[in-house]
């Protein structure tokens, strides 16, 4: 019924406008006691799909990418279409809009989205009140970035006051230096300013009584040269893992008009590389720290090949929009049907 009735009436809007309008809908079904509903139609309950990562105990490796809730909005809602685990975010110290409208572009003939929306969110301290409510329901990641107007050599503070901020709402954080979206961001995964912002998070980490996972989330632009940067940072920082990958700056195979739009593009298009991304980092480092498998999953042979690449839980988000919340549902059952 999503791909026939529903994706084809979201479709004929503003793909901004109508992303907030879904989650008033989602936020309305389920203030009328349809919540169960939801759940019964799409949660499969298994404790062979349970995943022990990084120290969490995850009920299904079926995750919701960084996002599509930004402003940790919908949530609990959204948990109750089968994720496993949400991420919100990217969140920044301050309220910032973003980027100027329009800003977010469909690809339907190559099932992409390009979008450059440039970290709007309304700032950690919102995302926090609305995550207090949560009570360890949903297992949730933070990813946090910086403002479009904090110069990178002040970039740090800005992680850390994020950090700080989200430590006692979250399970884990992601450390976002990889959105093309913010000028001069992805500088800071080159290896001596990286290093020195996840050792300074982990360092600060190591004062709480607790300490937290702290992922990276990366391109998949990076070089060979670039990964091996990174499997020599994640050995040397003892970062939890890595998330790959973010949006790609590559416009190669795509044939729909909106291909020329700047920006990070998602989606099918990503698909391989994103993968092929997984299973280097796998390889090349005998599998030494988890990875979180996102960028292209639109069936369940996606997700599984992500997952036998190396990947050991999975992330959606253009995917969960071009085919709908039924995907988390055949992930899952593809992956049971495996035992």
């Amino acid at each position: 019924m999503y791909q026939r009735l529903i994706r084809p009436f979201f479709f004929l809007f503003d793909p901004e406008k109508i992303h907030y309008t879904s989650f008033g809908l989602i936020k309305l079904i389920h203030r009328l006691g349809l919540g169960c509903i939801i759940r019964r139609i799409f949660q499969v309950r298994d404790p062979r799909l349970s995943r022990e990562v990084f120290g969490l105990k995850f009920p299904n490796p079926v995750g919701l990418a960084a996002g599509f809730d930004k402003d940790a909005i919908a949530y609990q809602e959204l948990s109750n279409f089968g994720f496993g685990f949400i991420e919100i975010g990217t969140v920044t110290p301050k309220p910032q809009e973003g980027n100027p409208k329009k800003r977010l572009f469909r690809l339907p003939t190559d099932k992409g989205v390009i979008n450059r929306m440039g970290f709007n969110n309304k700032g950690v301290a919102h995302a926090v009140e609305r995550l207090k409510a949560n009570k360890g329901r949903v297992l949730i990641g933070g990813n946090i970035g910086k403002n479009k107007i904090t110069p990178n050599d002040q970039a740090v503070a800005d992680y850390l006051f994020c950090f700080d901020a989200l430590f006692d709402v979250v399970d884990y954080f992601v450390v976002n230096v990889s959105s093309p979206n913010t000028p001069n961001l992805r500088d800071l995964q080159e290896k001596e300013p990286l290093t020195q912002l996840l050792n300074t998070l982990q360092n600060q980490n190591k004062t709480k009584a607790k300490t937290k996972p702290i992922l990276l989330k990366i391109a998949p632009d990076l070089t060979q040269g670039q990964l091996d940067d990174i499997i020599d940072i994640v050995a040397e920082t003892k970062i939890a893992g890595v998330i790959a990958t973010n949006t790609t700056l590559s416009r190669e195979g795509l044939s729909h008009s909106n291909r020329t739009e700047t920006g990070g593009l998602s989606g099918k298009p990503l698909t391989d590389r994103a993968t092929e991304v997984i299973a280097y980092l796998h390889q090349k480092s005998s599998g030494a720290f988890p990875i979180i498998g996102v960028g292209g999953i639109h069936s369940a042979q996606d997700a599984l090949d992500k997952l036998n690449a190396g990947a050991a839980l999975v992330q959606l988000y253009t995917g969960f929009v071009y085919e709908g919340p039924g995907l988390i549902k055949k992930i899952n059952q593809a992956i049971l049907s495996q035992k």
